[in-house]
């Protein structure tokens, strides 16, 4: 839709001129949920006939999305190669969970010492609705169930609020994000490793209890754990 001008000349609509950063916007999304999900592995070339077979869009939304990927460096791009998806590598792993440690550990303390009613009230429902869903769609091996995730990350978040600080909180967020991808290309593996419902029940319990020290050490084991079955996984 177009609107004509006095002088012959169109110009976009308004609803044109919208059209386009909303559809590059939920190509970016789509986009960017693929690649942390692990349906395009590191390395893999992003081909642009495959992403428009899959995405059902045109380049230049493509383009916007892959551009912005390379900027959080979700993919790189080379001139010669183009686009592909960004290394995951054991190293870097080792370097978040580190950065996770001591982050989410200064927001737990920080939680401990302004703790609330509300806080731990927020807490219990976010572990009840954890507790309540299950890990994986099929029992006898792993795959994704989409309300485990979502339980799985309000419930980190829930242990974190009590920190009372915005900043810190978009931190751990960024960091639970390149955390969700590693725990993705090791998912299968890890299913039948681990029993993660009783790693989140131990650190919950440390919580409401008050014991910080347990609550911390229990936090860094349980994302160690998952560096451990990546380091696995991909040997």
């Amino acid at each position: 839709m177009s609107t004509k001008l006095e002088l012959g000349i169109t110009r976009p609509s308004p609803v044109d001129a919208a059209a386009s950063p909303t559809l590059a916007r939920q190509t970016y999304e789509r986009l960017r949920t693929d690649v942390l999900a692990g349906h395009w592995k590191p390395g893999r070339k992003l081909l642009m006939h495959e992403l428009r077979d899959r995405y059902q869009v045109g380049a230049s939304p493509l383009r916007e999305a892959l551009n912005r990927l390379a900027s959080e460096e979700w993919v790189v791009h080379n001139d010669q190669r183009g686009f592909m998806v960004a290394q995951a590598t054991q190293a870097e792993l080792d370097d978040l969970v580190n950065t996770r440690v001591e982050l989410e550990s200064l927001a737990i303390t920080q939680a401990f010492a302004r703790r609330t009613p509300e806080w731990e009230e927020q807490l219990v429902l976010a572990f009840h609705r954890l507790s309540r869903t299950l890990r994986s769609v099929e029992p006898d091996s792993y795959e994704e169930n989409p309300e485990w995730e979502r339980q799985h990350r309000e419930f980190h978040r829930a242990m974190l609020s009590g920190c009372q600080s915005e900043l810190l909180m978009n931190f751990c967020d960024q960091l639970y994000d390149r955390a969700y991808r590693f725990r993705q290309l090791a998912a299968k593996k890890a299913y039948k490793q681990r029993n993660e419902l009783d790693e989140h029940r131990a650190i919950y319990e440390a919580i409401l209890e008050g014991r910080l020290q347990d609550a911390k050490e229990m936090l860094a084991g349980h994302y160690r754990k998952t560096a451990s079955i990546f380091e696995q996984a991909v040997s």
